[in-house]
């Protein structure tokens, strides 16, 4: 009867362990961290070498450019968080990470009711053209951007004579 016990005992123990392992195993793993990208900035990652193909679930998030060496910039376009998976000539994925773009940490947002401007405080606040500003300042400072780089490039000041 000892026997006989020992042996339910140990098989008891044997199906938990099995069970608890088997629950342990089917839970869902924990997201890693996203690679964080700020907006209209660029990050490095390395990538591995025997990329074929490289995949962004949404290219208005994020964008990404294949560099010789296993770099890959990846390019901040809009704010929100998207995928980015990296397939070899098999398709099979050597990468797959999630990527997150935030705004800028010198970012200054003013709202007046409704209407939203955005500005680069680093360290005096000047106009930014930022995603989500109101079009008439979004479109007023993207206007002035234009205008002083055809100026700067065609060296004419800004009252519109030649240096």
């Amino acid at each position: 009867m000892k026997r006989c016990t020992r042996r339910l005992g140990a098989a008891l123990a044997g199906l938990a362990f099995c069970l608890i392992a088997g629950a342990a195993a089917a839970q869902p793993t924990a997201p890693a961290d996203p690679l964080v990208v700020v907006l209209d900035r660029a990050r490095l990652v390395r990538i591995p070498d025997n990329v074929a193909t490289v995949v962004v679930g949404n290219p208005l998030i994020a964008d990404v450019s294949v560099q010789s060496g296993g770099i890959l910039v990846i390019t901040g376009k809009g704010y929100g968080i998207t995928n980015l998976i990296a397939l070899d000539r098999a398709g099979k994925v050597l990468m797959s990470e999630a990527v997150q773009v935030q705004g800028p940490p010198d970012a200054v947002v003013v709202y007046r009711g409704i209407q939203r401007e955005s500005y680069s405080c680093t360290p005096e606040c000047d106009r930014r053209i930022t995603l989500g500003d109101t079009p008439e300042f979004f479109n007023e400072t993207i206007t002035q951007t234009g205008v002083r780089n055809q100026r700067a490039q065609s060296g004419t000041a800004p009252g519109g004579t030649p240096r």
